[in-house]
This record gives structure tokens, sequence and C-alpha cells, in this order.
């Protein structure tokens, strides 16, 4: 009976809990429910989670792109409904376009977001935006919901014995980081259009990048093979765009005209920029990777496509194989054999043999698995490189060709050092800003970039250009150059 008895007094406590701390949020006026995380826990929160975004991605040491980012963000934030927020700005040295903040006023945006926007108001869309999930508190009303339904969960689990709502305890944990609502990316939106537009900015302006965003989704699915994808979702943390270009458009109507633009400003402000993955991640050309920044490369057969990774590279075929390629640190001092056996104890090793590469030593082993429900090889390399091991780890298909194999197995015995001359002569992508010329076209332009794909659909979507439209002479552009 005193298990029934707790159970209902659970159902009678979470309602009473949500309505007793509910507040009416001076940006949107609606009610909601924020008690659990306290503007002062806010800051927190974003000063801890902010420590470890930097470590994930790192900065983009450049003073003046940063110092153009801080301007139009404290300008956009300058006249919001939280006057307590302080707001910080930063930019990622990421390809991926994308932009989040994190609770007490953090905002970041990617080096590939900066290079996708074609104007600073399009920058202060952005931030705008960001800041529009900020004043709203969305992250403490996911966070605080999140609390609620775990204390239920962790009730009915203590009655119930259940483990299922055991499992439910974690729901609260890293709500500021998952993906927002609708209604709540939406709402940003909105308070986006309003804090740009304070801060003097062209409200079409945002209907415009989300435009543009869309466009390079689906760019980025097709280079990945997918097909085209319309609608896709702004990455992880954002809802399809179609329904949020129409939207802001229509919103933008109900803002006064004009406003700046700043479209040459932008360009000049991000000319020379690090297009693509940096020398500090590695970077892939054709067949090759290199990472000038430790200093090795190693190449792959034709075929394989290359996605360099934040914590790996993989290199896949439509045959099936899969090459991944990592780093890690040899704290226990092994010598390669004892390395590749100690690297997947569970598994039962065939062949061990200690090898060389290119002059360093190394151990080779296999065993088979499954991979995607299909019987695999799996073949491990580690190479000592100084106090850590390159690792590769190769998937090869039950019946695969001779051919292949052998390609596979070149691409581990690929893997060297490259020379000081080496280093300098392959660079990462720069962004370059110029002026058209009389005579020039999309074509003409797109086909010298360094690209082999979709060499015009890219340039498009890089500038704005809708399909059909061509360059104005006089007018500012950019391109990719190596």
């Amino acid at each position: 009976m005193r298990h029934y008895k707790l159970f209902f007094a659970a159902l009678t406590l979470l309602p009473a809990v949500l309505l007793s701390a509910c507040s009416t949020n001076p940006a949107t006026g609606n009610q909601q429910f924020t008690a659990l995380m306290s503007p002062q826990q806010e800051v927190k929160v974003g000063a801890s989670e902010h420590e470890k975004i930097v470590q994930q991605f790192g900065l983009y040491k450049n003073a003046a792109v940063s110092a153009y980012v801080n301007e139009i963000g404290k300008r956009v934030t300058a006249n919001t409904e939280r006057p307590d927020v302080k707001y910080t700005f930063y930019v990622l040295d990421s390809p991926i376009v994308n932009a989040f903040a994190l609770p007490g006023g953090y905002i970041y945006i990617s080096r590939g977001l900066l290079a996708l926007a074609n104007s600073e108001a399009e920058l202060a869309a952005v931030l705008a935006h960001e800041a529009g999930h900020i004043t709203g508190r969305h992250s403490a009303e996911r966070y605080s919901r999140g609390v609620v339904t775990s204390l239920g969960a962790g009730i009915i689990s203590a009655v119930l014995d259940s483990s299922g709502a055991s499992q439910a305890l974690g729901v609260g944990a890293n709500l500021y980081m998952s993906s927002y609502s609708r209604g709540q990316e939406n709402e940003a939106d909105s308070l986006g259009l309003r804090y740009m537009t304070r801060g003097g900015y062209n409200a079409d302006a945002m209907s415009v990048f989300l435009s543009s965003l869309k466009n390079q989704s689906e760019i980025e699915a097709q280079l990945a093979g997918r097909g085209k994808s319309a609608g896709q979702s702004y990455f992880s943390t954002h809802p399809a765009t179609a329904d949020r270009v129409a939207q802001t458009r229509g919103q933008a109507g109900g803002y006064p005209k004009g406003g700046k633009i700043n479209h040459d400003r932008h360009l000049k402000t991000i000319d020379g920029m690090t297009y693509g993955h940096s020398a500090a991640q590695g970077f892939a050309r054709g067949q090759n990777f290199y990472h000038t920044g430790i200093g090795f490369t190693f190449s792959v057969p034709e075929g394989f496509n290359i996605a360099n990774q934040p914590s790996q590279v993989t290199a896949t075929s439509q045959s099936g194989g899969v090459l991944i390629f990592d780093m890690a640190q040899n704290k226990q001092g092994f010598n390669p054999s004892a390395y590749v056996r100690n690297w997947v104890k569970d598994k039962k090793l065939e062949g061990l043999e200690a090898i060389t590469v290119n002059g360093k030593p190394g151990a080779t082993a296999s065993f088979t698995g499954n991979l995607n429900g299909r019987p695999v090889t799996i073949r491990l390399v580690a190479i000592k490189w100084g106090d850590r091991f390159a690792r590769f780890q190769v998937a090869i298909p039950q019946g695969a060709s001779a051919s292949l194999v052998d390609g596979m197995k070149k691409t581990t015995y690929s893997f060297r050092s490259m020379s000081a001359a080496e280093k300098k002569s392959v660079r990462p992508y720069r962004l370059k800003a110029f002026t058209a010329s009389a005579g020039e076209t999309v074509a003409s332009i797109a086909r010298r970039q360094p690209f082999t794909k979709l060499q015009e659909p890219r340039f498009r979507v890089l500038n704005g250009l809708s399909a059909g439209k061509n360059l104005k002479a006089g007018r500012l552009y950019k391109k990719i150059v190596e």
C-alpha cells in the first residue's frame, strides 16, 4: 500500500512543481519553466562547457577576423531584454558550417559559416539568432524540464523497481547541447530579426543566409553520395531550413526597409582565411592525406573517399572496403607487437608480426568480424611515432578482389614522414576575394577552383548566386585557391 501512496504522491508533486516555477520571459512575453537553472547557474554552466568547446575545436587565430565578429556581435546584443548577460563571441577553427550558443552568453561561429556568409548583415543574422536562444533561455528551459522528467522517473523507478525507468534518469544531462525544438528555433529566428534590426542591419539578410545554408546542405549531401536533400537539418542542432527561409522572409516584411548589408566589408575581412581543414587538422588532396602540423602523409586507393573527422580519418569505397586511421598515446611504453596485442584484448588475433614501414617499427595482426552485418577481416597496423602509435584499422570484405586487398595494404605501407620542403609546398586551401572583370563568368572562375566535383554549384553556393545568375563586372566575389 505504501508503494501506491508514493506513486500517487509523485503524480501530484510534478505538476505542482511545474506550475509554481513558471515565469514570464521578458524577451518573448511567454510563460516558461526555467526554475532549475537560474541565470547564475547559466553563467557557471557556460564557463565550464566553454573550456571543452575550445579544447575540442580550437579557436581560429586571426585577430582581425575575431575583432570583426566581436564588433558585430556586440552591436546586435546591445539592446536585448537581458542586460544581465555578458555576451562573448568566438570563432572556431572548424570547416563545418555551424554556430551555437551556450548558457551564460557564450556564442560560437565557425570558419565554415563565415566563409558561406556573403555580407556583414548575414553574419549579424546568425549572431542575433544565437543571442535569441540565450534571451529565450532555451537551454534553461530544456534543462529544467529534463530534470523534472528525471525526478519523476526516479520516483517511479523506486516504486516499481523498473530498470527502464532507471535508465531515464539521464534525461536531464547535457540538454543545453541537444537539438532545440522547432518552436524554440522559430522563436530564436524571430528574436534574431528583432536584434539585428535594432543593430541597424537589413532584415532580409536572415532569409538570404538561410537559403544559402539550405543550398550548402544539398551540396554536401551530393558530395557524400546521398543525392539532393531539400529541407535537410541545419546540422544536428537546427530543424529543417526550408520552412525557416519562408517564415523569416515573411517576418522581415514587418520591419522597416533598408539597413546595413556591407557585402564588401565582409569579403575583405575574410580574404585569405583558411578554407576547409587547416594544417593543424590535416587535409586531403585527391587520394592523399597530409598532416603538415604533425608531419606525416599517406595515400588511399583510387575510388576511396577520404573524410577527415576530429578524432580520425576514414576512407571508404563502393566495394565495401573501409580504412580508419588515428593516432593514440603509448602510455605503457609498449613495443609495436605488444601494443597490437593489447589494442584489442577481447579478440583472437591471427598472424601477429613485426613490420617496418618506411623506416619506422610497427606490427600487424588480423581478426574476423562484422561490418554493417557483413563478414569482414579486420587488419590492424600500428606504427611507432615518437611516444604515440599511428594506427590503421582496415576492414576487408569477404571475397574482396586481389586488387582491393593489395590497394588497402599499400595504404598502410604508404604512411611516412613529410620533408620540410614538402610541408611548405602542400598547404590548406584559402578563401580569396576578387573583383570580377568584364567577360569573366561563373563557369570560367569555377573551373579554376581546386575541386573536381560540382565546381559550378559549389562556386554559386559560396557566393549566394542562384542558377542562371552571372557575375557582375566590378563586383566583389570569393573563390577558393591553393
